[in-house]
């Protein structure tokens, strides 16, 4: 098996900057496919198709590239998963189907996301395309938000015969697929294929237009049977310390974005980073920045390390990327040199108290001890805004709300009858990622078409194929 890049060895004169952000783990060779294949056991009851949350047969595929059968293998996937591509690269696979993995025990898991990368590269390298616009049933979709939970929607309702659009205000389709997963984990590429997979179904995209802004949401509603919200989250909250607004002072996911859609030489960084957060954006932001040569990157949490809401496959990810930790530690202000640029992050050590409304304990100021932090740029990665702006859009048409996230019933269905919804907005509890997500698309679309069509059987059973 070909071992992985090793980030933490890197040289600046021994890796180009473009080396340092090829995909972390390279693709697997036919003859590595094969052999890592016939290590499954094909469990009868597969505990790793339990885990993951879109069902994939996860032994069947696997069968399917021992025998030689790359192409069935990546319509088995496609056929529950059509986002399979990229989450094979960004799913957590060490707490989803890896982690249920039976040889886990008394071996290494097999590499199911490898596999299934390998097979749907196949498939996208061949051109391969799998399935086909259903019969047109007269019934109008309007998608707005072009990321997983969007695109597996729009796609399995194409497949179905709706006539669907997908309203997206960025540039590019994809949404964090596109623009918020690290380059050496998913390039570009990959998930501008899927939406071309999308697009290729019959799905319309037009993209640079905002709801609510270019287009009203009335209007959305009177010229459409459904309407799905995919809408996300918004951009990183304010932290609201004094010097917040200094040049140097960067929001995180515009920082992930930068990586995406610009040259990487012309992003500019600086060499003593602190990274304000310790979920998985801000792993990325840390690791992104040592990527791009700053000397030390620190990341400031404000909680203990046990309490850091990234996997631990991250975290041990950004230790060997030379990242440093300061736990139990409150940013209280950024501080400025004579340009006004940021010179500096004065903190302050915490303790934990009595857990809070999320069940973790809450951070308590140490009295007299704070500290400064030598550096030249401040990156924040503390969550995402809440939807509030959609709220209040959606408030008239009675869309009801729980904790500041859009509020659906076990179909995706808002309490506005034409109105559906899913992906990171309605995650008012529970994880929310890219798998999640496109399982909510699905999940919506098979709503949608039993209400639309009173359609009893799964829209998987009406789906042209070649």
């Amino acid at each position: 098996m070909a071992e992985h890049y090793k980030p933490n060895k890197y040289k600046a004169w021994e890796l180009t900057l473009e080396e340092r952000f090829q995909e972390v783990y390279p693709p697997f060779s036919e003859r590595e496919a094969v052999l890592e294949a016939n290590r499954c056991l094909y469990c009868h009851d597969a505990p790793c198709m339990v885990a993951c949350p879109t069902s994939i047969d996860i032994p069947t595929f696997i069968r399917k590239i021992a025998t030689g059968n790359t192409k069935g293998s990546a319509r088995t996937i496609l056929e529950s998963n059509l986002m399979g591509a990229t989450c094979a690269r960004v799913c957590p696979v060490d707490v989803l189907c890896e982690g249920d993995c039976v040889l886990t025990a008394d071996h290494k898991p097999i590499a199911i996301g490898r596999l299934q990368r390998y097979a749907t590269d196949y498939a996208s390298e061949k051109g391969i395309r799998f399935f086909k616009a259903g019969e047109p049933n007269g019934k109008k979709v309007a998608v707005v938000g072009a990321g997983p939970a969007g695109l597996s929607c729009a796609g399995e309702l194409a497949k179905a015969g709706f006539e669907v659009t997908v309203y997206e205000k960025k540039k590019w389709s994809g949404g964090l697929s596109t623009y918020g997963i690290v380059v050496f984990r998913e390039p570009v590429e990959v998930s501008l294929a899927e939406v071309k997979m999308i697009e290729e179904l019959g799905v319309t995209f037009k993209n640079n237009i905002e709801i609510g802004k270019d287009l009203s949401f009335e209007q959305l509603i009177k010229e459409h049977d459904a309407v799905f919200l995919a809408i996300g989250l918004g951009n990183v909250p304010e932290m609201e310390v004094p010097g917040e607004q200094l040049t140097g002072v960067l929001d995180g996911l515009e920082f992930v974005e930068e990586t995406k859609t610009e040259s990487l030489d012309s992003i500019k960084h600086g060499q003593r980073i602190c990274v304000i957060g310790a979920g998985n954006t801000a792993i990325d932001c840390a690791t992104i920045a040592r990527r791009l040569g700053a000397e030390r990157v620190t990341m400031i949490y404000r909680r203990s390390e046990a309490e850091m809401p990234a996997y631990h496959f991250e975290y041990e990810f950004a230790l060997k990327e030379g990242v440093s930790f300061m736990f139990l530690t409150q940013p209280v202000e950024i501080l400025s040199n004579a340009k006004g640029e940021v010179d500096g992050l004065k903190c302050i050590r915490m303790d934990l108290g009595k857990p809070d409304a999320s069940g973790r304990r809450s951070p308590v100021p140490v009295p007299d001890s704070e500290f400064v932090v030598p550096c030249d740029m401040v990156i924040k990665a503390i969550g995402q805004n809440k939807p509030a702006g959609v709220l209040a859009m959606l408030a008239p048409f009675g869309v009801e709300q729980v904790k500041g996230y859009l509020k659906v019933d076990e179909g995706n269905r808002t309490s506005h009858e034409k109105i559906f919804a899913g992906g990171d907005c309605v995650r008012s509890h529970g994880e929310a990622s890219t798998v999640m997500a496109v399982q909510d698309g699905k999940i919506a679309a098979a709503s949608i078409a039993k209400q639309l069509l009173g359609a009893a059987k799964p829209l998987a059973e009406a789906v042209s194929k070649r």
